[in-house]
Formats: structure tokens, C-alpha cells, sequence
């Protein structure tokens, strides 16, 4: 396969043309050349891309994703690392679901006043004293 224009790469990628370049100037991504004023890459800059978008979904800095892209192009991943997002993840979610829990039930709870209802009171009085979770941190959830 031939090398592919920086517009076949947007077009395969949805990455926009300044994002490219930038990743090209942290080196993340290294062009093979130029067509004219166009830069060219290979074709699997598309899939280094795409470990570069999956990086940053799961909340990897650009420095850290740096350090997972050897020079030759594949990836050098340090599964300790990816472990301990991991585990980062699972505590986002439980703060996460706890919140949304307590949004619910405020929004359904049968009491004619939030002010009337124990829990309600109850997640108040965590979010007062600073004992909801903050990102994160472990999850209590509201009783």
C-alpha cells in the first residue's frame, strides 16, 4: 500500500489536520514525507492513531502515550500501567454511579419535599462536609 496523503488520513480518521501536526511535532506520529505542501504518512499511522484515540478515552496524557509508541512504530505497552488506569476507571465508575444514584433518587423520591426526605438529607450532608467523593477517591454510597 502507498503512502497516504494528509487528507486520506482525516478522511480514514475523522483527526483533524492541526491535531495531526501536533501529534506529529510530540512524535507521536511521523510523516514519510511530502507530495508538494502535503504531508504523506503510512498506512499504519491509521492504526496508531487509533491507539492514540483509545489512549486518550481512557485518560492517558500524551507524555504517557508517548512512552507506548516505540520508535518503530509498534507499540510498547507497560500492562502495569494499563492495570492501574484500569483500576483508576473502576473507582470513576463507582463515584460516578453513586452520584447518578443519588440524582435518581432525587428526582423519583416520593417525599412532597426533598427537605422531608431521610436520604436526600442524608447526601446533603455528605456533600456539606466534603465526604461525597471526589474523582478519584473511593465511593461510599449514600445509605
Amino acid at each position: 500500500m502507498t503512502d497516504l496523503d494528509i487528507a486520506e488520513v482525516v478522511r480514514h480518521t475523522g483527526v483533524p489536520v492541526s491535531t495531526l501536526r501536533f501529534y506529529e511535532e510530540k512524535g507521536l506520529i511521523t510523516s514519510t514525507g511530502r507530495r508538494g505542501l502535503r504531508r504523506q504518512f503510512d498506512p499504519g499511522v491509521i492504526e496508531r492513531l487509533g491507539l492514540i484515540a483509545l489512549a486518550r478515552a481512557a485518560g492517558f496524557s500524551l507524555d504517557e502515550i508517548a512512552g507506548m509508541l516505540g520508535p518503530d512504530g509498534r507499540p510498547s505497552i507497560d500492562r502495569r500501567m494499563l492495570t492501574a488506569k484500569a483500576q483508576e476507571l473502576d473507582v470513576t465508575i463507582r463515584r460516578l454511579t453513586a452520584l447518578r444514584d443519588s440524582l435518581r433518587h432525587a428526582a423519583d423520591c416520593p417525599a412532597p419535599s426533598h427537605q422531608e426526605c431521610p436520604r436526600f438529607r442524608r447526601i446533603l450532608r455528605a456533600a456539606s462536609t466534603g465526604s461525597l467523593p471526589a474523582p478519584g477517591s473511593r465511593t461510599p454510597r449514600p445509605g
